[in-house]
């Protein structure tokens, strides 16, 4: 009989509920413990959500029953939760970023190998099966040459002067927000699939509320009702709201990306489209169960999710016949199957099939290159 492996969850904002419900559909995993930052909202969140146990941080790491850490807090706790967490003997999945400094990131890289204890930085945008399918294909030569790359992130969330959260607090957040928060993703997913690395950025910034209305009472409270003007004091804002990217690759050739946080209508929509020399992918994740194939010299086509049609590595993440949608949920899920048989083996792999703390310190590398050609407003180099 194969061995339950007791996970625990660190923050509850948005996506540690995910990273839960994710791991409540994979066998053999059992959460049982929730961490926040103090008892009395970890024993009401746990309650909340059916988690037997709650605790602060500090206790949690004491409990040895518990193998692996879900690192799901603000930016700015990654990076002393993670070290703690290895240093306590336990795997750890963290949120990305990694950290909210080059150093810290490196740092963890170096202790995680030392520990020899499996780590992942949570890309899950990776595991949508069309992703890996297009890696596949582009790997079994259907892609042809790359001659360019073209990608974007829009999400509407923060369109208003009145759309507050702490990752506008670069005190939480870091020093960049729409790349570090949704940039990482697109930049990631460009390199896995395509197999290039980025050398050189040029990057232009646009803070396009330079002031917001923070509120001064919890707005869940008042979900359903109007805060008034004196609610809100007005905070300066100094991170991007909409950034545009020159990219150059490790091929001579070039690409762009183009992430922003203001774009009406635009609720979480990566697109990326890759041209080659023999035909150019097209990806949505909006749309994420199809992708456009487009050809000069034939009819385009549009490939449907369908294990039956797909390479051997894409139909692994796919758990329902053609037709049936798979989304976002899904792609923790299947991301949690590789990183736990990692875990049950004991050690992390020589070549993980899951993004790990390189992945995450490469991005964080890109993310601060980026930063710096927008303030230089020049090249620089990765």
């Amino acid at each position: 009989m194969t061995k339950t492996i007791k996970a625990a969850i660190v923050g509850t904002g948005f996506i540690g509920p995910a990273h839960l419900e994710a791991l409540r559909r994979i066998p053999n995993i059992e959460v049982i413990a929730l961490c926040e930052v103090n008892q009395e909202l970890a024993e009401e969140k746990a309650k909340l959500l059916g988690i037997p146990q709650a605790f602060t941080f500090e206790e949690m790491l004491k409990q040895p029953e518990i193998e692996v850490v879900h690192i799901c807090t603000p930016n700015f706790l990654h990076y002393n939760q993670s070290k703690a967490a290895l240093e306590a003997g336990k795997h750890v999945v963290c949120e990305k970023p990694l950290a909210t400094k080059i150093d810290e990131a490196e740092a963890l890289v170096a202790l995680a190998k030392e520990k020899g204890l499996v780590n992942a930085v949570h890309f899950n945008l990776r595991y949508y099966p069309m992703v890996r399918q297009m890696k596949t294909m582009r790997e079994n030569g259907e892609l042809g040459d790359i001659y360019s790359i073209m990608g974007s992130y829009l999400q509407d969330w923060l369109y208003l002067n009145t759309d507050y959260n702490w990752r506008l607090e670069p005190d939480k957040s870091g020093d960049s927000r729409a790349i570090a928060d949704i940039g990482s993703h697109l930049l990631d997913l460009t390199e896995y699939v395509t197999g290039l690395k980025i050398t050189e950025v040029m990057a232009d910034f646009s803070t396009v509320h330079k002031t917001r209305l923070k509120p001064l009472k919890p707005i869940e409270t008042y979900s359903g009702k109007m805060l008034q003007e004196s609610d809100y004091e007005e905070v300066p804002i100094n991170t991007e709201d909409h950034a545009t990217v020159l990219l150059r690759f490790d091929n001579g050739n070039k690409g762009s990306v183009t992430v922003s946080q203001v774009n009406a209508g635009r609720k979480n929509r990566l697109n990326i489209e890759i041209a080659g020399s023999k035909s150019n992918f097209e990806w949505c994740s909006e749309r994420p169960n199809e992708m456009w194939i487009g050809k000069r010299e034939s009819p385009n086509q549009q490939l449907m999710k369908d294990p039956a049609l797909f390479t051997p590595e894409a139909a692994g993440l796919i758990s329902f016949p053609g037709g049936h949608n798979e989304g976002f949920p899904d792609t923790s899920k299947q991301m949690f199957k590789e990183v736990y048989a990692a875990v049950a083996a004991g050690k992390q792999p020589e070549n993980p099939s899951f993004p790990t703390f390189k992945d995450g310190y490469r991005e964080l590398l890109i993310c601060e290159r980026i930063i710096e050609s927008n303030q230089k407003q020049a090249w620089v180099k990765i």
